[in-house]
């Protein structure tokens, strides 16, 4: 299945967006440059990353590059080629079916089990290391939950009241909002799109197109990455679309990845010496 379903369609979740905003607040306050997070790769098309080692990025693997293509990834301004892309050997491709049946049925409930047994997960070695950004920390512990947020992308936007702009682009603007984590399990961390007056001050979810957008903690003033835009589900009234209030993002869970992330790493960067 292609990446449109996965954040595209709340409904349909699979694909991230540009992170949709309050309906009741400037999007100018939303708006940041990308000096403000250098560490954040952007995918081929649509879909980000994250530099956690000077060679390597991390992301949802559906928005990963196939192997092969040629595909370069931008990190702050510069493009890298890429060596390899592994992908977490629990990661299964979502049929084509599925997706078929949901639009066909405006019922998404396969989908969302099908995802939820998925390791959406993947490393990309660049061809190169980057060397004018510092990469961003893996949080390694197991209280994600009830923490405040922030979620970074520029994928399509909109606003919760009237859901994503229509027809708009999946590369946008960069955005930063936040929101609380409000569950997480052992392959995902959620967090819900709560409306005013509920939400938090600069309260948002990703949109189309910002599929393995970071999700990020201070930790004792250490900025880190604890989850990864993956999927969304989406409210009854809006069933296949995305970027209403009262949606649910889910973000692969870092942490729970650690090991496998240390292993591909160090046995792929020792063939290489």
């Amino acid at each position: 299945m292609n990446r449109w379903l996965f954040l595209l369609c709340a409904a349909l979740p699979l694909a991230a967006g540009a992170v949709v905003i309050r309906d009741d607040v400037d999007d100018a306050r939303y708006r940041i440059e990308g000096s403000v997070f250098p560490a954040l790769a952007d995918m081929p098309g649509e879909g980000h990353g994250v530099l956690i080692a000077p060679q390597w990025v991390v992301t949802a693997a559906h928005a990963a590059p196939m192997e092969g293509m040629g595909a370069t990834i931008a990190v702050n301004g510069s493009t890298y080629g890429v060596e390899r892309v592994f992908l977490h050997p629990g990661y299964r491709r979502m049929p084509e079916a599925l997706g078929k049946e949901a639009l066909a049925t405006g019922n998404p409930s396969g989908i969302h089990a099908f995802l939820a047994g998925s390791d959406d997960i993947a490393l990309i070695r660049l061809a190169a290391p980057v060397n004018n950004v510092r990469p961003v920390a893996l949080y390694r512990g197991a209280a994600e939950v009830t923490q405040i947020a922030a979620l970074i992308g520029k994928g399509a936007t909109g606003n919760g009241a009237v859901g994503l702009v229509p027809g708009g682009p999946h590369r946008t603007t960069l955005r930063r909002a936040y929101n609380a984590i409000t569950g997480g399990n052992d392959r995902y961390l959620w967090y819900r799109f709560d409306a005013p007056p509920h939400g938090l001050p600069l309260e948002g979810v990703l949109g189309n197109g910002d599929s393995g957008s970071p999700l990020l903690i201070n930790n004792h003033g250490i900025l880190q990455l604890v989850g990864l835009g993956s999927w969304i589900t989406a409210v009854p009234e809006h069933a296949l679309e995305a970027g209403f209030y009262g949606q649910v993002v889910y973000n692969v869970r870092v942490s729970r990845y650690i090991d496998w992330i240390e292993s591909v790493v160090r046995t792929s960067d020792d063939a290489s010496r």
